[in-house]
């Protein structure tokens, strides 16, 4: 399994993509990586050309601060610097809420999909902010920014009726790392009810039993271990053994011929396959060994 997904990430993917591989088998450092992942930063501090492969251009987003912050903690190595540093870029768009939107409006002037639009500028996004000040927050990163983004995020996760299986997985990350345990442990029970009760397809088996979220694409369903891509994760306790075991079967199973894993989301345009892809097969990968005996 995993030489075959390696061989598709030496075949398919770039530079980033193939650091992180190198990691994954051993044979390559993390300092690599974060020299790939720096290398998207843009003057200004923000990050940039398709760090995450559906934001395109050298405009710099908050989603793919978001995206640049996700792979080095991945490595171990976001330091304090560097998330300083996305802490002051971040603040220079943080909305009156606290919170940062997923997206300026400098989207609309680079090639991104028919179906998304920078969102009003003066609201901050959960799911940005969310994951966003997890991560950092498990890093250790200080900044003043963090305790008015994590303020948002507080509110914004108090009030939250409905979601979508993107947001969850910010709302997990900023929960993992909420320093109120009971809070925290409080509104995932409450989050994981949400997502059972029609976010997450248990039964594999029987994609039809289940209708994606408004504005996901036909067939895209989430797995109980993309809620739960660790043991340690704040979703593993949303699922019963035999659930994240079904959930990992299918998952390994999805290995295409060619090595690598599938995307499910919409395509909107003939590259966005081979540039996500790689990133797909190394989550996949890394979520199987975190599992490995476990389920």
């Amino acid at each position: 399994m995993t030489g075959r997904a390696a061989q598709f990430v030496w075949r398919t993917g770039g530079l980033l993509d193939q650091r992180r591989m190198a990691l994954f088998l051993g044979t390559g450092s993390a300092g690599a990586v974060r020299d790939a992942v720096l290398a998207h930063r843009t003057s200004d501090g923000g990050f940039a050309f398709a760090i995450e492969p559906d934001v395109k251009g050298p405009e710099p987003q908050p989603l793919s601060a978001m995206g640049a912050v996700e792979i080095l903690d991945e490595a171990g190595r976001l330091d304090q610097e560097t998330g300083a540093g996305v802490c002051e870029w971040l603040t220079r768009w943080t909305a009156p809420d606290g919170g940062v939107p997923d997206l300026l409006d400098s989207i609309a002037a680079v090639p991104h999909p028919p179906w998304v639009q920078a969102p009003p500028q003066d609201q901050g996004g959960l799911l940005t902010t969310a994951r966003t000040v997890g991560i950092l927050r498990r890093n250790g990163i200080e900044h003043p920014w963090i305790e008015g983004a994590a303020a948002f995020c507080r509110d914004r996760i108090d009030a939250l009726e409905a979601t979508h299986p993107y947001e969850v997985f910010s709302v997990a990350a900023f929960l993992g790392s909420e320093p109120d345990r009971a809070w925290a442990e409080g509104v995932a029970k409450r989050i994981g009810a949400i997502v059972r009760a029609g976010l997450v397809l248990l039964d594999p088996s029987n994609p039809g039993g289940l209708e994606p979220p408004a504005g996901y694409a036909p067939g895209e369903h989430h797995l109980a271990c993309d809620f739960a891509p660790t043991p340690g994760s704040v979703g593993a306790g949303w699922f019963t053994a035999a659930e994240m075991g079904a959930a990992l079967d299918f998952r390994a199973a999805e290995q295409g011929e060619d090595g690598g894993w599938p995307i499910h989301y919409r395509r909107w345009h003939p590259g966005i396959e081979q540039q996500a892809r790689p990133g797909f097969t190394i989550a996949a990968l890394r979520t199987l060994r975190a599992w490995e005996g476990r389920a």
